[in-house]
């Protein structure tokens, strides 16, 4: 991937993302994308209460991938690189 088309869809899921943040933020959590690999898998970092709530992988299926892939159809998948 060109370093202007990463940057481009980074921007993307990024503004994706905002409409889940509201939600994070209500319990005290937030998400930073760390990574779009060459597949299309978004590498995200669970922040704040999120880190460690047992929650975070329902989270993750239905709110933050179903956010990304409704805007960003190519975007293949989405995982976490900390928490639980």
């Amino acid at each position: 991937m060109i370093a202007t088309e990463k940057e481009s869809l980074l921007k993307r899921v990024d503004a994706a993302l905002d409409d889940i943040r509201p939600h994070l933020k209500v319990d005290g959590g937030n998400i930073e994308i760390v990574n779009i690999t060459d597949d299309m898998i978004v590498e995200i970092k669970w922040l704040g209460n999120c880190e460690y709530c047992s929650m975070s992988a329902m989270t993750m299926k239905a709110g933050v991938e179903q956010a990304i892939k409704q805007k960003l159809p190519e975007i293949k998948g989405v995982k976490a690189v900390n928490g639980l």
